[in-house]
């Protein structure tokens, strides 16, 4: 299985540009080293823009351009666009959280969910990131990450519900998920704060961006047992990317094949589930019982 283990994976208009790039150089039928010789750049640095690996700037991009001969206005300024955007994502707002991100290989992550348009998520023990409360998210970080101190744990919070604000913006990504009723039902000794939480799902559950669907423990044995997962799409031609976490580091896969099968599990998953209604009214039976 082909696999990344990252910090930092391509941001969407980085690979949307590098294929861009590679496609008018193609069609110029001029090798790399032409290129490189013409518009006097490195031909390692020009292989690493067209993979996506390294940024460019709007100047040697435009040089790039006329080398290929593109004189279309539309198609420059397309181009020039996805270089800006691409600028602009290095502008994190999580960076003042820097230090504890890295340290637990959150960032790619981050950068991956800014730009997505869907967001389709299984859970199984925990109710996902960008639906938790901050008391709820505190106690569930607090007990994960024992290596954390209690300042480190607070900008980890922190991170997730500035993180949460993406489901608000006009362009929000749709969200769909799926959570195991284990999610829904681990009190640990605290059901005034499961209570608070099940009712912010409640409170969610209305937007048109967000899907939400319990599966109940008599589903049984499923596909979804080997552990969560977030598959990330985006907009074309950019391929969907599936994230996993586990205790040590953090994977990214973005292969057809690999992105296929996770995607055959969500199916799977959110046939098994409750419809969104019955969620909802199942959810409310729990607030009761509490």
């Amino acid at each position: 299985m082909a696999w990344k283990k990252s910090s930092a994976p391509k941001s969407v208009y980085r690979r949307q540009l590098a294929a861009q790039l590679k496609e008018l150089r193609d069609a110029s039928s001029k090798t790399m080293a032409e290129v490189a010789r013409e518009v006097e750049i490195n031909q390692g640095s020009l292989s690493r823009i067209e993979s996506g690996d390294r940024g460019t700037t709007p100047v040697l991009v435009k040089a790039m351009l006329d080398c290929y001969g593109v004189s279309d206005p539309t198609v420059r300024e397309d181009i020039l666009d996805l270089v800006r955007a691409d600028q602009a994502q290095k502008q994190k707002w999580w960076r003042k959280y820097s230090a504890v991100i890295n340290t637990t290989q959150y960032g790619g992550y981050l950068e991956l969910e800014a730009s997505a348009t869907s967001l389709r998520s299984y859970e199984p023990q925990l109710i996902p990131g960008l639906l938790q409360t901050a008391e709820y998210a505190r106690q569930v970080i607090t007990a994960m990450r024992v290596d954390l101190d209690a300042k480190q744990v607070e900008a980890l919070v922190a991170v997730r519900m500035n993180r949460q604000a993406l489901l608000a913006r006009d362009d929000a990504p749709k969200l769909w998920a799926v959570i195991d009723e284990a999610a829904l039902r681990r009190v640990s000794g605290a059901p005034a704060l499961l209570k608070s939480q099940l009712e912010h799902l409640l409170d969610l559950e209305p937007r048109t961006n967000i899907t939400l669907q319990l599966l109940p423990f008599d589903a049984g044995f499923h596909p979804g047992l080997y552990g969560s997962f977030m598959l990330m799409g985006f907009p074309e031609p950019n391929p969907d990317v599936v994230w996993v976490e586990n205790l040590t580091n953090s994977v990214y896969f973005e292969g057809s094949d690999d992105v296929g099968r996770y995607t055959e599990v969500f199916d799977h998953l959110r046939a098994a589930a409750l419809a969104p209604p019955e969620t909802r009214s199942h959810v409310k039976s729990m607030i009761k019982e509490l």
